[in-house]
């Protein structure tokens, strides 16, 4: 039974309503010492006001955090309580102060007597201020307490919104570069086995690299790069020398996170719209690079350019859900433009926040 109490009740909670009763205490024997002593006798009343403040108060606000710390506050009920305890504080707090400083303790033969109904009066009013005080501060300690329960529940409820729709993004994107891949490899296998047979071989290892970085929520930026040229070794295949690539990832820039497939249907199309359409082909590259705590991610091909138009039909998925996850992950401060190059061919950057 005590292990329980010690666990159960509110120590600390008691600790610092304490302190702010002998603060409260000594301002009470500061009015009554100037007030009604002429200030005269401050610290007989300022040892008579704690001794019996302090067991009127220990009484009270006990009995009041060990049945009704968890619930409101019934006044009906605690009503009892109050009129049991300032009589209690009165008869067992004068007594402390008797033995203390030695002046004339109060005992029940006085009951009734005008200093008796005077201590009495004084003990309720000061009670009942420190009580509604405590009870006050308690009261809005629990309202705060609800708010930030709320407010943590509110905000996990959107993290899993946000993971919802992340999954879902993620899940429209790998399955948009798996089919284009194998209607590619369902047409080449009548006219190339041989070709089809080294395509069917490097979409399995590509897919053995996205399987465990499709199932975390990042990857790294080596790992990423690494799965690029996984996939353009796969388009490379069907393309032949007409594709070129190249790769620039600073050593320093290697193990910084990204969201997991966010550069391929980037990459996806500058090959299906931009270089595939064209009868030499061409070259894209990727590059990375970081400036004043922003990561730039350049995406640029040698291709038809964006006023071509789409190099065939096309969804418009891959562009667009990767603006949507990059909103859904950082908001304002990512973003993603697509521009024509000077030189011929389109540049896609995204920037990230470090």
């Amino acid at each position: 039974m005590l292990s329980t109490l010690r666990t159960s009740f509110p120590w600390r909670r008691m600790a610092s309503h304490t302190l702010y009763m002998l603060g409260f205490n000594l301002v009470l024997a500061i009015v009554l010492t100037y007030f009604f002593s002429h200030g005269r006798y401050f610290w007989l009343t300022f040892v008579a006001t704690n001794c019996i403040g302090l067991c009127s108060f220990f009484y009270i606000d006990g009995l009041r955090l060990l049945f009704f710390r968890q619930q409101k506050l019934n006044r009906l009920l605690f009503m009892p309580v109050v009129l049991t305890g300032v009589p209690f504080g009165v008869l067992v707090g004068s007594y402390l102060s008797n033995l203390l400083v030695g002046t004339e303790a109060v005992s029940l033969d006085a009951f009734g007597s005008a200093k008796f109904n005077t201590l009495l009066l004084i003990t309720l009013v000061a009670t009942v201020i420190a009580s509604t005080q405590f009870y006050s501060r308690e009261r809005v300690i629990r309202a705060e307490t609800a708010a930030a329960l709320e407010k943590a529940r509110a905000e996990s409820i959107q993290r899993q919104a946000l993971q919802a729709e992340l999954q879902l993004l993620r899940a429209q994107v790998e399955p948009h570069m798996l089919f284009n891949t194998l209607a590619n490899l369902q047409g080449m296998i009548a006219l190339d086995p041989a070709r089809a047979q080294q395509m069917l071989d490097q979409l399995i290892q590509f897919l053995r690299g996205t399987l465990s970085s499709s199932r975390n929520e990042t990857t790294t930026l080596a790992e990423e790069f690494a799965l690029i040229e996984a996939y353009l070794g796969l388009m490379a295949v069907r393309m032949g020398e007409r594709l070129r690539y190249s790769f620039a990832l600073p050593a320093a820039l290697r193990n910084l996170p990204l969201p997991p497939m966010l550069l391929q249907p980037l990459v996806e199309n500058a090959i299906t719209h931009g270089l595939e359409p064209n009868i030499d082909g061409g070259m894209v590259s990727l590059s990375a690079a970081q400036q004043d705590g922003v990561l730039s991610l350049t995406i640029r091909d040698t291709g038809r350019g964006p006023q071509a138009g789409a190099g065939k039909p096309g969804t418009g998925l891959g562009l667009h859900n990767t603006r949507e996850r990059l909103k859904a992950l950082y908001g304002d401060r990512a973003s993603v433009t697509l521009t024509a190059d000077p030189h011929g061919g389109t540049v896609v950057c995204l920037t990230l926040p470090l």
